[in-house]
């Protein structure tokens, strides 16, 4: 019983114990209830004094003033301990709030990197404990600090390439090459070529999810040592640079205007910076052209890429442009074309409009001189609203849609138009820019008569010229239908929405 002696006053500590302990422990909830509401960091703070400092404290006061424990005590000693270290560790995390959570933004405290922070925050920890031991315990600071710069040594000889890695880690966050978002290339030999977008960075290494939806972790240490390519930075857009080649009887041009004209129709290439094609080298058997463009997400890279690749394909066939790639041959000659004009012509006789024309073959022969066959890829427009026409298109294979584009920039269906029927009429015959937008549905195989050959077609056959008459005024209707029906359905959003 020696240790343990009651004074007169030990109830007032008990009291002061018992009842204050409990209320601190209401009001403090309370306090963190009503910032995390907020959204404040402080209640960090305070929830560390709540569940660590407080209980700790009231612990001491306890062992102290109601039981009268020795304080030269071992167990004593070891309260003490933990709450000086308890609050060494709120202090640091309330000059944590203060210093760096509630830093404005675009400011070194703000732009001061988390790893960085953590591992000050640590070594004072470290420190602050070293100073309680040595006032607390008695401990021989310089012993203790020969003793850890020996372990140090050890240990850093043991984990020579990990430290690296952090020191390496915390150059790249106070340098803040990239951030977590960001699209990076790491690397400049193909061999060890890595991309992908950063998804973490930690004291040890940043993650990296690859196009191919794979996350590879990448050591500081090596990203300190390699070329960085940030494709998020200056601007989140990414440029991309292909080579294509055409032959020589390709007018350059004519390749170029084509090529950039193919880019700017292509979903995903932006418009602005505007895509640019120029002339870069005459090989021996093609001139090879670089066409340059950016894209907005370069996540969608390869889909754009696949896309853009496959409508030069459909635009080259259509300009009459001889592709050449590795020294062969892809695209189909002019003189093939004519003829395959020629042969496409005898299925107008299962359209009824031109099957009287189709019946002599003098007729096929007029018109085979100013008809050519073009195809388009799925997604492809034929025609855009706006632009004036002077042809007139007769699918022979796939379908083509219909589409108006509103006041308000919103692109509305009208119909649908399959093989066997026509269009383009709306522009051709009125003299006006086209009042609709035909966009192939699939891949889509027309014969493009010019007004020439229409011409003559109508006056062979002058029903031929009621019956366009009658389908430009069908569809007038229905354009119009399709935007009073828009515009309906927008008054009622309206007029909901002023309702709410």
């Amino acid at each position: 019983m020696n240790n343990f002696s009651f004074s007169n006053n030990w109830h007032t500590w008990a009291v002061i114990v018992g009842l204050g302990f409990p209320l601190l422990v209401v009001l403090l909830g309370e306090i963190i209830y009503h910032l995390k509401r907020r959204g404040r960091p402080l209640a960090a703070t305070l929830r560390v004094v709540k569940n660590l400092v407080l209980p700790v404290l009231m612990l001491m006061l306890l062992i102290r003033n109601v039981l009268k424990v020795d304080v030269n005590g071992n167990f004593a000693k070891l309260v003490e301990t933990l709450f000086w270290i308890s609050v060494i560790y709120a202090s640091l995390s309330l000059f944590n709030v203060i210093l760096f959570e509630e830093a404005e933004a675009n400011t070194w405290r703000a732009r001061m990197p988390k790893l960085l922070i953590d591992l000050s925050r640590l070594f004072l920890v470290l420190v602050g404990s070293a100073i309680v031991l040595a006032a607390v315990w008695g401990a021989d600071l310089a012993g203790l600090a020969t003793g850890l710069g020996v372990s140090s040594i050890v240990i850093g000889l043991a984990l020579q390439d990990t430290l690296g890695s952090i020191m390496s880690g915390i150059a790249l966050l106070l340098e803040r090459p990239f951030s977590v978002g960001d699209w990076l290339r790491v690397g400049n030999s193909e061999d060890q070529i890595i991309e992908g977008q950063v998804i973490d960075i930690n004291w040890r290494s940043v993650r990296l999810l690859t196009l191919q939806r794979q996350i590879i972790i990448v050591p500081h240490q090596f990203i300190g040592k390699e070329i960085i390519h940030n494709y998020s930075q200056p601007e989140r857009i990414y440029n991309q640079r292909i080579n294509i080649g055409f032959s020589y009887d390709s007018p350059p041009n004519v390749v170029k205007q084509v090529l950039q004209s193919t880019a700017l129709a292509t979903q995903g290439i932006l418009a602005q910076p505007e895509p640019e094609s120029k002339t870069t080298s005459y090989d021996e058997t093609a001139i090879i052209y670089e066409v340059e463009f950016f894209i907005e997400n370069f996540e969608d890279m390869e889909q754009i890429l696949d896309r853009f690749m496959t409508r030069i394909w459909y635009a080259a066939q259509r300009n009459n442009l001889t592709l050449y790639r590795y020294r062969y041959e892809y695209a189909v000659e002019t003189a093939d074309k004519a003829d395959s004009a020629a042969s496409k012509l005898s299925q107008l006789h299962s359209i009824p409009g031109f099957m009287p024309l189709t019946r002599e073959q003098k007729n096929l022969d007029d018109l085979a001189k100013g008809t050519i066959v073009q195809q388009f890829g799925a997604g492809e427009k034929v025609i855009r609203q706006g632009e004036p026409g002077n042809a007139l298109y007769i699918i022979i294979a796939g379908q083509a849609l219909v589409t108006v584009t509103n006041e308000f920039g919103k692109e509305l269906e009208v119909m649908t138009i399959l093989r066997g029927e026509f269009f383009g009429e709306m522009a051709l015959f009125t003299g006006e820019p086209s009042p609709v937008s035909i966009k192939a549905v699939d891949d889509l195989q027309v014969l493009v008569m010019y007004s020439d050959s229409v011409n003559t077609m109508i006056s062979r056959q002058p029903s031929l010229g009621r019956e366009i008459g009658k389908i430009i005024e069908a569809r007038s209707k229905a354009v119009s239908m399709a935007q009073q029906t828009d515009v309906s359905s927008n008054a009622e959003v309206e007029t909901i929405r002023n309702w709410k």
